[in-house]
């Protein structure tokens, strides 16, 4: 009963979120309305997307929190999230050959299990992803350099697009600001969209990482169709029906 409990709350927190994201803000009392449960439940549950950095509280409601965030500050939410991801993605990486990390925490999850892949070279457009890199043994650790985005402490611009084609990948793992059925993935910056097609443009297979947080919702600058994501990964059981509008699109794990 209490694991029903929690996919309920868990399902709950997703749509007040994707509302949030959608509209720029909600009302509490109006969440209640839609989502037949009492103004107490929903104020618990905004209380919790606070605590972790999803929205920001408000009087009578919430906000979407827009704009980039440094790297610090994304590595802290949703971060048992991320680990599942994580153990998700490291099946599929390669055995030899070369791969690229975008500069989001959600991809950062991944650097541990680099440990176990020798002889990797791993290429990366974030300082943070690429110090982490550099911790694993017998890995080729390449940092993609450009100009750094303030907001975010990645590198961008013309000089990184043309460093992260100087490479051929076996595969390209990303995340994004957000994904929406209809319009894919989607990024707060365009500079850092821009960056990301450059790794794309390179690899033989583009896996995108996501929390369900970031479901059902748009950001400034389009990123990737689904049709050209080769693997969507997210927190979620592949046959969970948050994942219905997505499946017919792409692979699911």
């Amino acid at each position: 009963m209490a694991t029903s409990s929690t996919v309920r709350a868990e399902e709950r927190r997703s749509a007040i979120l994707a509302i949030v994201n959608r509209e720029g803000a909600a009302q509490l009392e109006k969440l209640a309305v839609d989502l037949g449960v009492s103004p107490m439940t929903v104020r618990r549950d905004l209380d919790d997307l606070e605590a972790e950095g999803l929205l920001r509280r408000v009087r009578g409601g919430a906000i979407a929190i827009s704009g980039p965030r440094l790297f610090g500050e994304r590595r802290a939410v949703r971060a048992r999230a991320k680990q599942v991801i994580a153990a998700k993605a490291k099946t599929l990486l390669p055995t030899m050959g070369a791969i690229a990390l975008d500069a989001s925490s959600t991809v950062a999850a991944l650097a541990p299990a680099l440990n176990s892949h020798a002889g990797l070279t791993v290429a990366t457009n974030s300082y943070e992803n690429f110090t982490a890199i550099r911790s694993a043994q017998n890995i080729t650790a390449v940092l993609i350099g450009g100009e750094q985005e303030p907001s975010t402490g990645s590198f961008v611009g013309k000089l990184a697009c043309d460093a992260a084609e100087s490479m051929l990948y076996q595969c390209f793992f990303t995340s994004a600001s957000a994904v929406d059925a209809d319009h894919g993935s989607s990024e707060v910056s365009l500079a850092e969209s821009q960056v990301k097609h450059a790794f794309a443009r390179r690899s033989r297979q583009l896996v995108l990482c996501v929390d369900s947080s970031k479901l059902d919702a748009t950001a400034i600058a389009t990123t990737f169709d689904l049709t050209e994501v080769h693997l969507l990964i997210t927190e979620l059981d592949p046959a969970d029906p948050r994942l219905d509008a997505y499946r017919k699109h792409t692979q699911l794990l």
